[in-house]
């Protein structure tokens, strides 16, 4: 059911102020209304998240993933009409919106696996040792433990992965945070869906009602009161770097300030390497070509760049990759404002004195459809225009010829953080990739060879994360079971009675979990 409301805990509540959903074909308003959340809504949500921590944070392993299990179920539940709404509000196919229901279920459900096994908990014992000399030791006992409610922010590229029930809200529930989400006001009412979901699990587990809320508006300002509101202990956010520096600012200027998870730019660098060009460019010209527009490149993976020592090699493949983007029908944008912004991009690349349009994709039907676009440039006016390194969001790529493989390092060396590179190489290529990785890993959190970085992969292994401004933490990722980590903090505890220590540190191991006892890990015990 959409109702247009706001979801603060068990309630529902509206606003005088209402916005609609837009056609992204059309840019027509779409029924029906939805109430616009204030910072009156802000607050009663942030109290009852506050009030909902102290449980829900001490809630057992198998208790916790069993509400995650839930949300999955009433996610899978909601059946075609969380598809069709996701269509009508997104203009993405049904089979990618599949596709990402999903994966939306699969990460929760693996979640909930890893929370049941408990090693997130990082339980450490180191037993007391009152005869060691000089000095005895005390009992020490160490767990993480949730930082406090999290505020989430709907994706506008992925309005089931990314947003109300997406990677962010997930890893949090799973470290124990409740949750209060700014939905994205692109896809309000596939918002409300999920939202609805979320509401009837909490309830189904018997969870206190603030464990989740869901606050829709269009504003800035909804998401600034979040942010700024002192009972949220950490934010998940996935967009522009505009919108993610706003919030660190607002976040970095409270009384307490708290860490921004901000996913925010990237243009995700492919190194052609010689052997590979040599042996295989039209074929590689062709895929890249495919990578590039997929989803009318509305991914925070989409290939923007591509360095290559240039040749007749190099030739071949900025050949056969115009021929195939030009073959390319567009597809239409997820917004008119992101169609617009995309323009705009692509217009400024083709003024630059410095680079040639290759070629564009196919015209097609449509205000608001994106025309794939591929511009050359060499590595000296790369390197000194950082313009030309910044994201065009949409299928825009620039490709850098370099003299040599000095400049191909030169020209990784200066860019900015990634989320991902990419190595195309073959066997006569190791030699050249393995003076390049060391640079690599110092600019992006995941490399690649032989592939394309379309497609992010959920599991325990997977970074989706990089140095800034591909994220505002490095350290950490989104995707993977790692994300649990940003809203987790360790707790040591010196010497306490047994009756006071938190259940993961308890002699008797009433969890039931793997814990490091005096350097060994111990299954159970």
């Amino acid at each position: 059911m959409i109702a247009g409301s706001i979801l603060i805990g068990a309630a529902e509540d509206s606003s005088a102020e209402r916005f609609a959903a837009v056609d992204p074909a059309t840019g027509e308003a779409m029924a029906p209304k939805f109430a616009a959340a204030d910072p009156g809504h802000v607050d009663r949500a942030c109290v009852l998240a506050d009030a909902a921590f102290a449980s829900f944070s001490e809630t057992a392993p198998g208790e916790r993933a069993a509400f995650l299990e839930a949300i999955a179920d009433g996610i899978a539940a909601t059946g075609d009409a969380l598809i069709e709404r996701a269509m009508a509000e997104s203009g993405l196919p049904r089979a990618r919106l599949e596709g990402e229901r999903g994966r939306t279920i699969g990460q929760l459900r693996m979640f909930a696996a890893f929370v049941r096994e408990g090693d997130w908990l990082h339980a450490t014992i180191d037993p007391a040792m009152p005869d060691r000399a000089p000095l005895p030791r005390p009992d020490l006992r160490r767990r993480h433990v949730a930082l406090g409610p999290v505020a989430v922010f709907g994706a506008s590229n992925f309005p089931l992965a990314f947003s109300v029930a997406g990677g962010d809200t997930a890893s949090a529930f799973a470290a124990g945070c409740p949750v209060v989400v700014k939905g994205h006001p692109a896809h309000p009412g596939t918002g409300e869906l999920v939202a609805r979901a979320i509401r009837a699990a909490v309830e189904s587990c018997g969870l206190h009602e603030g464990v989740f809320s869901y606050l829709p508006g269009p504003s800035n300002a909804l998401g600034a009161a979040l942010v700024a509101d002192p009972r949220i202990r950490a934010v998940g956010f996935t967009g522009s770097r505009s919108g993610g520096l706003a919030l660190m600012r607002i976040a970095a200027a409270r009384a307490e300030p708290i860490p921004v998870y901000a996913e925010m730019s990237s243009i995700h660098p492919v190194i052609l390497l010689p052997a590979a060009l040599q042996n295989r460019a039209e074929a590689l010209g062709e895929a890249f070509a495919q990578s590039l527009t997929m989803g009318a490149g509305q991914f925070c993976t989409n290939p923007g760049l591509l360095v290559a020592i240039g040749g007749s090699e190099l030739d071949r493949f900025v050949a056969a990759a115009g021929a195939a983007l030009a073959g390319i029908a567009p597809a239409t944008m997820l917004t008119p404002a992101i169609h617009a912004s995309f323009e705009s991009g692509v217009a400024a690349l083709d003024r630059h004195a410095g680079t040639q349009l290759v070629a564009r994709g196919a015209d097609g039907p449509g205000a608001r459809a994106a025309r794939g676009a591929l511009f050359v440039t060499d590595a000296a006016t790369f390197r000194a225009d950082a313009s030309l390194g910044h994201e065009v969001f949409g299928s825009s790529a620039v490709i850098v010829r370099c003299r040599d493989v000095d400049e191909v390092a030169a020209v990784v060396a200066g860019l900015e953080g990634q989320l991902t590179a990419t190595l195309q190489l073959d066997a006569d290529d190791e030699v050249l990739a393995a003076r390049l990785l060391p640079q690599i890993e110092r600019k992006v959190g995941r490399i690649l060879a032989n592939g394309w970085p379309t497609g992010v992969e959920v599991c325990r292994a997977m970074v989706h994360g990089g140095p800034y401004p591909a994220t505002s933490d490095g350290r950490s990722t989104s995707v993977g079971t790692l994300a649990i980590e940003r809203f987790l903090r360790p707790v040591s505890y010196q010497n306490l009675p047994e009756s006071l220590l938190p259940a993961a540190l308890k002699p008797a191991n009433p969890w039931h979990i793997a814990r490091c006892i005096d350097g060994v890990r111990v299954a159970d015990n």
